[in-house]
């Protein structure tokens, strides 16, 4: 598995990009493809030679691909096309980041304690009078009704959805009125619409609870989505293919009950007809449009997107460059053979949309590259038409998806622009300079085996196994020191000092940070040793193991172990650690620093999110360098490799110079790493003594400040000795003169 496919990039693709020579994806392509192939909308600034070209184009070859699966499957089923277009149910790709949804899409279910997440159901209708019915599960909170495409998925705050909530509040365009009365745990709530009269009203268990909302004018004629939002809940959706347990008010039907053929509309369509099947209608609607403000930059990501698909068949993807300055005839003919994916610059592509050349009817993707450029060129009207003739939904249910890349993300023109055409977006900022948070406290233990000489004395058994690049120098038989010896020692004394650390902070939660996977794989094993062994749960070195070499079942199952808190640590590669979503980490320890000075500030980011204290340890040997595996040439990429000679010799091990690459890193940050003793009693000065990893920092209180008064006190003493001698003296001299005039 390559380190792209860490990312959930599929093989074919992986494949392709360890061909290019991406070995490891860049911190832009880390934090913007998972967001990408989340079917979310993502503005990101970078670098030029950040790989930002890459990070939309592994996606979009992807989702593109995995679509033609879709069709293709799903024609040989039913005439609709997708599933989805004939079932109704929660749709997965119209919801909150942290909203889930059974395979049934019949199930919803939120554990987020404070952010509200929504859904909507992946079919509307426009006319009739339907009944749907909610089973609360738990006790959560919650809210269900109905929305058109244009409502926010917090449902009831905004003009365009209708929602009833557990505290027995309706709610419309964040209007909360008393209405009906609550409801909780197994509870059944029955949604009913009335399209052409334009009423909404709700029941409880059977009972009605009588006329809620009148549906203004304007939106009559707008598609009406069954929709929910919930806040650490459950609910249950009936649609009508199973019997309702409350059966709806005489002249209601369940919503499974509206026209077969009806398809999900368009945010701009006034209609829920089947006019957008997701079978393709024509050879010249692509999923994909990606504009570049420049030919030579179409022509590169055009160059990128034909290296990246090479290896996807079953269907392959089709691509075609659509530029000025050469003959439009040869670009026509690829159209119309059929064609997935457009690489365009603004004049030519606007040409071929405007005569009706390329049909915009199933893209699925809108690329705006060097958006900025694209602005100052006036090609802001261009984009907005081409926005408005796409399908906001496609027939299967899935949301167009806008990516905007510039060198300006924060200029007003394109913050302007992205709130138009995109739909709540991520903003993947990556050009401000490098700094570590207030809340971090970060120190450096310096790792010197002629120091600390404890490795000695412990038996083999005992001590960290280490990764074997020694084998051949035989330091164990050597009696005089020398760098291979010292090498050892410094790889078994880190493992004690992680040992330590854990030890000494009582790190309950914690990401350990090993340079390779074999590293990361002896770490645990140590662990595991110090434990009691694999089936010794929540003892203090508890801990799960993420690397590419994992099966993705396992990795999966091991974070989920780490997120709830079953097991303590989570020892893994920069690689694996890439876009993990793990909050409140109180703890980071790098058994090795990183190679890359960035990655430095990537790990210990980990710690002091959210205002919390995070505390991060860094084992450095400063004075030795360490002998490692660097398998750059090796022809297995390191699997059955025993080359333990340096590069330099056609082996496979480098000398890691700690000392130079922390010196990079002060360097980058503009500061001095504080370094503490081996003993790990890290200093909170700083923080005034009030230092509780993973928990908020403590404000300045009475109690605070009665320490200042303390070591005050003397010189306040001193200083009120100087002001009554001052007084005396002057008093003195008062009566000296007053004497002196009356004698």
């Amino acid at each position: 598995m390559t380190a792209f496919e860490e990312l959930g990039v599929m093989p074919e693709i992986g494949k392709a990009v360890d061909e290019m020579g991406w070995m490891l994806p860049t911190d832009i392509q880390a934090e913007s493809i998972p967001l990408i192939l989340g079917g979310g909308d993502v503005l990101m600034a970078a670098e030029t030679g950040s790989g930002k070209t890459g990070v939309f184009s592994i996606p979009v070859i992807q989702i593109v691909h995995e679509s033609k699966c879709e069709t293709g499957n799903a024609s040989s089923k039913n005439a609709s096309g997708n599933p989805l277009a004939n079932k109704w149910q929660m749709n997965p790709h119209d919801r909150g980041k942290s909203f889930a949804i059974s395979s049934d899409g019949l199930l919803c279910q939120c554990r987020e304690f404070k952010e509200w997440q929504g859904c909507r159901s992946t079919r509307a209708v426009t006319e009739g009078k339907y009944y749907y019915e909610v089973t609360c599960k738990d006790e959560g909170l919650c809210r269900m009704g109905w929305s058109t495409l244009d409502a926010d998925l917090n449902l009831g705050t905004d003009k365009y959805g209708f929602g009833f909530g557990g505290t027995g509040k309706k709610s419309f365009n964040r209007q909360f009125d008393t209405y009906g009365e609550p409801f909780t745990m197994h509870d059944v709530i029955g949604c009913y619409i009335d399209v052409g009269q334009g009423t909404i009203m709700f029941s409880k268990n059977g009972t009605d609870l009588g006329h809620a909302f009148d549906i203004p004018g304007h939106l009559r004629q707008h598609p009406f989505y069954a929709t929910c939002v919930v806040k650490n809940a459950e609910l249950l959706f009936n649609f009508g293919d199973s019997p309702f347990k409350y059966p709806p008010t005489a002249g209601y039907v369940g919503l499974s009950k509206a026209a077969q053929t009806q398809s999900i509309p368009s945010r701009k369509s006034g209609s829920a007809g089947a006019s957008r099947q997701n079978k393709r209608k024509a050879n010249n609607a692509p999923y994909a449009i990606i504009i570049e403000p420049s030919r030579e930059l179409a022509e590169q990501t055009y160059n990128n997107v034909v290296s990246l698909k090479k290896h996807v068949k079953n269907p392959g993807i089709s691509e075609v460059l659509i530029i000025g300055g050469v003959s439009p005839s040869d670009q026509l003919k690829c159209i119309e053979n059929g064609v997935d994916i457009v690489v365009a610059t603004p004049g030519r592509i606007d040409d071929f949309i405007s005569s009706g050349k390329l049909s915009l009817d199933q893209v699925r993707f809108m690329v705006l590259d060097e958006c900025d450029g694209l602005l100052s060129a006036g090609n802001e009207a261009m984009i907005k038409r081409m926005h408005s003739k796409m399908p906001q939904v496609t027939a299967d249910g899935k949301r167009l998806q806008v990516i905007v890349c510039s060198a300006a993300l924060h200029s007003f023109d394109v913050k302007k622009l992205a709130e138009k055409i995109m739909r709540f977006p991520t903003w993947v900022d990556l050009k401000g300079e490098d700094s570590v948070p207030e809340t971090v406290h970060h120190v450096v233990v310096p790792v010197n085996p002629k120091k600390d000489r404890s490795y000695e004395m412990l038996r083999p058994e005992a001590r960290i196994e280490t990764d074997g690049v020694h084998q051949r120098d035989r330091v164990g038989q050597r009696d005089k020191p020398c760098d291979e010896k010292y090498s050892e020692a410094v790889k078994i004394l880190k493992g004690e000092y992680c040992i330590k650390a854990i030890k000494k902070h009582n790190m309950d939660q914690c990401i350990i940070f090993c340079r390779t996977k074999l590293d990361c794989d002896n770490m645990e094993r140590y662990f595991t040793k110090q434990n009691g062994g694999p089936k010794a749960k929540g003892h203090l070195y508890s801990c799960v193991c993420l690397h590419s070499d994992r099966r993705p079942p396992e990795r999966r199952e091991n974070l989920e172990k780490f997120k709830k808190g079953e097991v303590r640590h989570l020892i893994c590669t920069d690689v694996a650690a890439r876009g993990l979503d793990v909050k409140g980490i109180p703890f980071v320890i790098n058994v090795t620093l990183p190679d890359e000075k960035q990655n430095y500030v990537h790990r210990i980011g980990r710690v002091g999110r959210a205002e919390r204290m995070g505390l991060a340890i860094s084992l450095v040997s400063v004075e030795h360098r360490e002998k490692v595996w660097y398998h750059s040439n090796c022809n297995n990429r390191g699997k059955g490799c025993y080359n333990t000679n340096l590069t330099d010799m056609g082996g496979c091990c480098i000398w890691y110079d700690e000392g130079s690459l922390l010196a990079d890193v002060e360097e980058h940050l503009k500061i001095t790493i504080d370094q503490v003793s081996p003993d790990l009693e890290i200093p909170v000065n700083e923080f005034d003594g009030k230092v509780v990893y993973g928990k908020k920092r403590a404000t300045h209180n009475q109690s605070s400040y009665k320490g200042h008064a303390d070591s005050l006190a003397p010189a306040v003493k001193d200083l009120q000795a100087l002001e009554k001698a001052a007084q005396t003296s002057f008093l003195q001299l008062a009566m000296d003169n007053f004497s002196a005039r009356h004698t």
